[in-house]
């Protein structure tokens, strides 16, 4: 992470977040525009910060966040984004468009979710109906970090150097990998997972209880939809637990040995970068530096003891991560309901073969 010059100033430029409305799987645009653009803007010494998200709010778009390495690059950040996306709409547009009657119930329950207020009515058309913005388009947005939910100015600023390593992450893996099969995406999606929770609550009750917790928070906040099942989910149980209680079992004994050298490089590698962000999370609520909004929005609260403030941010960091690979909700609560009962009915019991490279 960049540093304050001593001025208390910081050199970097200002973030620039462009939205990409593009209704069909992202995968070509992240491969094929969003990554070789990164790339060259990181090799001219343009960029200073970089990452993206899938969103739903006006019809499926990636958000495109790129902060320019000084103030004087950024006319040149926004020049390059702007003539990258607009030649990629060109030549691959997406040729599906969303119909937001058939959706409409499901995008109003994510409202409830992400507008607890109920202010909707920015984005809300006189039918009831959610506004689309138009497929195929891009705007230049605001960029508003989430304050409350990454523990203030220095939480987000450690979020932000995550969101990097994630990003760059996920857009290799959608190169070099067939994320397209569902069964190879949720394999990768559990293993991430795997990594990244087991480095955080590296106990085994605290991560079971943990992943327990995970899945009932996406199975509350989807009351009485269907979207969120279980019982379809312990169907599937029998079939699928052997092979990942014994991935399960191989990735702890390697984060615990710290022989992280046995996992695929994807994860090895991913592991690492895990270790430091743990570090670096429990120094800032060790330091006092972490502020979260209050899950009832009326006020902050300050958590110094890291084994509190761990959990509040393993939680988005994860979610992010799946999303950004377009792991649905859905199946994300799928893969931490399976991984907590594999941890609960005894893992530790399965045999532990190395994960295959």
């Amino acid at each position: 992470m960049a540093e304050l010059n001593r001025t208390g100033g910081d050199p970097r430029g200002a973030w620039q977040a462009t939205h990409i409305f593009y209704a069909a799987n992202p995968q070509p645009l992240l491969v094929t525009c969003v990554r070789p653009l990164v790339s060259a803007l990181r090799e001219d010494g343009l960029l200073a910060g970089h990452f993206f998200i899938n969103y739903w709010l006006e019809g499926p778009h990636v958000r495109l966040r790129l902060r320019p390495a000084t103030p004087a690059a950024a006319p040149e950040v926004r020049r390059r984004t702007d003539e990258a996306v607009a030649a990629f709409l060109k030549a691959r547009p997406a040729l599906y468009e969303v119909d937001s009657g058939f959706l409409n119930e499901f995008y109003n329950t994510l409202f409830d979710i992400e507008f607890p207020g109920g202010d909707r009515a920015a984005f809300m058309g006189p039918d009831g109906r959610m506004n689309l913005r138009p497929n195929n388009s891009f705007s230049h947005e605001p960029y508003e970090p989430e304050y409350g939910k990454y523990g203030g100015p220095a939480g987000v600023e450690l979020a932000e150097w995550h969101f990097a390593r994630s990003s760059d992450l996920v857009m290799d893996a959608l190169g070099r990998m067939n994320l397209h099969l569902r069964t190879v995406l949720l394999g990768t999606s559990a293993q991430l997972m795997m990594v990244m929770a087991g480095v955080f609550l590296p106990g085994r009750d605290e991560l079971t209880d943990y992943l327990d917790r995970y899945y009932e928070f996406w199975h509350k906040a989807f009351p009485g939809t269907g979207f969120i099942g279980s019982e379809e989910y312990d169907r599937t149980y029998e079939q699928t637990a052997p092979g990942l209680a014994r991935r399960f079992a191989a990735v702890r004994q390697a984060l615990a040995s710290g022989d992280t050298g046995r996992l695929p490089a994807f994860l090895g590698g991913w592991a690492e970068h895990c270790r430091e962000l743990r570090e670096r999370a429990a120094g800032l609520a060790a330091a006092g530096e972490l502020v979260f909004r209050s899950w009832d929005g009326t006020r902050d609260e300050r958590v110094t003891d890291p084994a509190e403030a761990l959990p509040l941010l393993l939680s988005p960091y994860m979610h992010m991560t799946n999303n950004r690979l377009h792991v649905t909700i859905r199946d994300e609560a799928y893969l931490a309901h399976l991984l907590g009962r594999v941890l609960r009915e005894g893992e530790d019991r399965s045999d532990a073969a190395a994960v295959a490279p």
